[in-house]
């Protein structure tokens, strides 16, 4: 994976850790912020998106103090800069170290800007405490350590005398716990590629003309996980520590699939950790960070928030590669009240469907299907939760529980007739989702989600598949765009209004394949592939007509890397299938 990281754009991290270090664009510096929402800090659901880094105008000192220039070298483990005197490299001691290698034999250092708004005043007698601290020191003797106010806060110079495997480290403390031992860098740096190379082992090999893609997502995964604290009781992914801080509910499933190939008990952990946090009434909150939850948003209008229920669906996918009875045992209470939680909910209308109050919880957050008013009976809603009562029924069945097994099949039965009845039209071949007892008639590839439920009759199955083709609609230059092509309100930069999300091709792709439409599955498997494969990073979302990643699409995307990396494993089963 040389050079494949661009620390301009994506975080140059570790596993377990919340320190992001970037670099400036076009100059020779860094910035290092926290993947962290300190709301207490600074309250407010999305101020960590515009909170100046931590530290900041990071950069390599000469013994005289003179900023100096470097070349960047990158890899999972270190960054090496290589300057006039010599190179400096970056790598992570722990979770909350960052040592900095010198060159050998020159005296050398490190200048950097602390913020003050990561300074608290609430302490007694008025006393400044730093909610995070930075502490720098060395293995070497200090030549020196001077501090200055600077704007916002408080420019650092540490310089050091040249000594054996020279080491600087910036410490970023919780209250007053002290640093680690001081390690020589090369303990350091062998550590961290120790690190990488035991991950990286344990990934399935795949095709070699995906290997780097492949690499990269696999990075991306662990670059992203974070350690337990607070709130977060299990080691999580992070959906992108560049832009989503906290632990996403379907995220964490979609995260699920992928690293139940490496790590099944880490799988496990992802759906553990929202588990955790499940409301009284038995809700899943649509958030976990580490200082609590987010099961409530007042923007666009104030309701509690959740997100689709798919866990039930991914816990038997950790299942199928490590049969763990126990598990699926703990779980199966909290699922069976996410499930109910869904059917106590009461609109007045359409009975017996499930139906959303908010557009976040949908996770289409700004799909077209969410204009005209709320509550919304939704398509996608009521097909999740076949899907979802499907699992539960296979659940049931594995702990010998036949008689709930056979009730979740019947109600996903019931609730498959109830969207054919109230929500299917015959003549457009698409089901549409209500609000207000009116049909909401916006194209969208949710309008044919319940071909997911294999239960479809088969002429309207033939009309779900004729239209999720159709290169006027959905299936264009790169498929599936989220909004028909031919709408007024396609916009294929404009996140669920139009871009192709990986998520909903793989679960697409699961469609085709259960209806027993292998060849269009297969077409789009590698489709949703090569548009993956084809950029540099891996992205949020991507533009339908040319593949490339829009300006907002956030990258290191973790749910875009691990469903592609599933998607490369089914490609890998299903030649090897072709070929016996």
């Amino acid at each position: 994976m040389r050079n494949q990281i661009d620390p301009v754009e994506v975080p140059f991290s570790d596993r377990g850790s919340r320190l992001l270090l970037y670099r400036y664009a076009g100059r020779p510096a860094f910035n290092l912020k926290l993947a962290e929402r300190l709301e207490a800090l600074q309250p407010g659901l999305e101020t960590h998106r515009s909170r100046p880094p931590f530290l900041s105008d990071f950069v390599l000192l000469d013994g005289e103090g003179k900023s100096l220039e470097f070349e960047l070298e990158t890899f999972p483990q270190v960054l090496h800069c290589s300057t006039r005197i010599g190179r400096f490299s970056l790598a992570y001691q722990d979770h909350d170290t960052l040592a900095v290698g010198l060159p050998q034999g020159r005296a050398g250092g490190i200048a950097l800007t602390v913020s003050d708004l990561f300074r608290s005043s609430q302490a007694p007698q008025g006393d400044l405490i730093n909610h995070r601290r930075a502490v720098l020191d060395s293995n070497c003797e200090i030549v020196l350590d001077q501090s200055e106010p600077a704007g916002t806060g408080e420019r650092r110079m540490f310089i050091v005398q040249p000594g054996d495997d020279p080491v600087i480290r910036i410490s970023l403390l919780r209250g007053q716990r002290a640093p680690k031992a001081v390690f020589p860098f090369t303990e350091t740096l062998t550590a961290a590629r120790e690190r990488w190379s035991a991950w990286f082992a344990r990934v399935p090999p795949v095709e070699s003309k995906l290997a780097s893609a492949y690499a990269y997502a696999w990075w991306t995964l662990a670059n992203n996980l974070v350690a337990p604290l607070g709130k977060v009781q299990y080691e999580a992914l992070m959906p992108s520590k560049a832009q989503y801080l906290g632990i996403w509910n379907w995220d964490a499933c979609f995260h699920a699939i992928a690293l139940r190939h490496v790590d099944p008990d880490l799988a496990r952990g992802q759906l553990r950790t929202l588990l955790a946090a499940q409301c009284e009434d038995g809700m899943l909150p649509d958030v976990v960070h580490d200082e609590g939850i987010v099961d409530q948003i007042d923007h666009p209008l104030p309701a509690r928030v959740t997100k689709p229920p798919v866990m039930a669906w991914a816990a038997l996918k950790i299942h199928e590669v490590d049969h763990d009875l126990e598990f699926l045992r703990e779980i199966y209470p909290a699922l069976k009240r996410w499930n109910r939680w869904w059917f106590e909910q009461r609109t007045g209308e359409a009975e017996g469907l499930a139906h959303y109050c908010h557009p976040y919880s949908s996770g289409l957050d700004d799909n077209p299907m969410w204009d005209h008013g709320f509550p919304v009976v939704a398509v996608d809603l009521n097909t999740y939760l076949v899907i979802q009562m499907d699992s539960l029924a296979v659940i049931a069945e594995q702990l010998d529980l036949s008689d709930e097994a056979h009730a979740w099949r019947g109600n996903a039965d019931q609730l498959t007739q109830r969207m054919l009845a109230e929500l299917y039209n015959q003549a457009q071949g698409f089901f549409w989702p209500r609000y207000a007892g009116e049909p909401i008639m916006e194209r969208t590839p949710f309008n044919l989600y319940p071909l997911w439920t294999g239960r479809m009759p088969a002429g309207i199955e033939a009309q779900l598949v004729g239209n999720l083709t159709d290169p006027e609609l959905f299936w264009g230059h790169h498929p599936l765009s989220t909004v028909a092509r031919n709408a007024a309100n396609y916009a294929p930069a404009t996140m669920w209004r139009g871009p192709v999300w990986i998520n909903i091709n793989y679960i697409f792709i699961e469609a085709l394949e259960r209806v027993g439409r292998s060849d269009l599955a297969s077409k789009l498997r590698q489709c949703t592939i090569d548009l993956v494969a084809g950029t540099h990073g891996i992205y949020e979302f991507y533009n339908p007509e040319d593949g490339m990643p829009p300006e907002r699409a956030a990258p290191v995307f973790s749910w875009s890397a691990a469903l592609f990396i599933d998607l490369c494993l089914q490609q890998l089963r299903h030649a090897g299938a072709n070929r016996g």
